[in-house]
């Protein structure tokens, strides 16, 4: 199983929010390129990053970092958060970022999921964020009417290779992952699914890994210092 390492970017920082609520936003970092730097130090091959502003609104304005981390960094890059339009897909995925993932765009946008889908195939995912059962968008502000397996069957059909599914009331809680959940997924789609929210302890990863999810997504675990990250990728193997 991959263990991505993530960082969540907002105004140009390294931040964390709680069950993605923008109000409750901790600042972890000034500098992300050194975070990422420090994941490649401690072994990760990958990294996962969020735009926050860009979830909300639809734009690009950490676009630079990403590039940045992108090129100065050995690791494979993934990025989501408010990629609604072919040309932000190809904004990243032509400076250097090797996957990227439509969130909103994938529940609103049918025929831009397939036109990217046919122009880049498995160098695109689908985020599957969910609340209360169902897929939520818009930066988690806005639920749609998609219940989450019924979308994820959706995006299987339609040749999605990787889906990452998103706990949002486990996300940065610190409370353990929704395993329930990821065995249900892993059981009912043979698609690449990684498992992201509320990963804190090296029993969450052992745990994913034996269900035998493609990743895991650690956020907080790592900023809070509960989970040394060579000892998770350790336990992720």
């Amino acid at each position: 199983m991959i263990l991505f390492p993530a960082i969540d970017l907002y105004d140009g920082k390294a931040v964390r929010l709680y069950k993605g609520d923008y109000a409750q936003m901790t600042v972890y970092s000034h500098d992300p390129i050194e975070i990422a730097r420090d994941f490649e130090a401690q072994g990760a091959k990958y990294v996962h990053l969020v735009d926050l502003e860009g979830a909300k609104d639809g734009t690009t304005p950490n676009l630079d970092i990403v590039k940045q981390i992108a090129g100065e960094t050995s690791l494979f890059t993934e990025i989501g958060g408010g990629i609604r339009s072919m040309e932000t897909v190809r904004a990243y995925l032509e400076n250097g970022v090797d996957r990227v993932i439509l969130g909103t765009a994938a529940v609103n946008d049918e025929a831009l999921l397939k036109e990217a889908i046919a122009a880049y195939g498995d160098r695109i995912a689908v985020g599957v964020d969910i609340k209360d059962g169902f897929v939520a968008i818009k930066g988690w502000t806005e639920n749609s009417q998609y219940d989450c397996f019924e979308f994820c069957r959706k995006m299987v059909d339609l040749g999605v290779k990787y889906l990452i599914c998103t706990d949002i009331s486990k996300d940065g809680a610190m409370q353990g992952t929704n395993r329930e959940l990821y065995r249900q997924l892993s059981e009912k789609f043979a698609v690449n699914i990684t498992a992201s929210g509320g990963v804190s302890t090296l029993d969450d990863i052992r745990a994913l890994r034996q269900m035998e999810l493609y990743g895991a997504i650690i956020g907080k675990a790592y900023y809070s210092g509960a989970i040394n990250l060579t000892e998770a990728l350790e336990a992720a193997k």
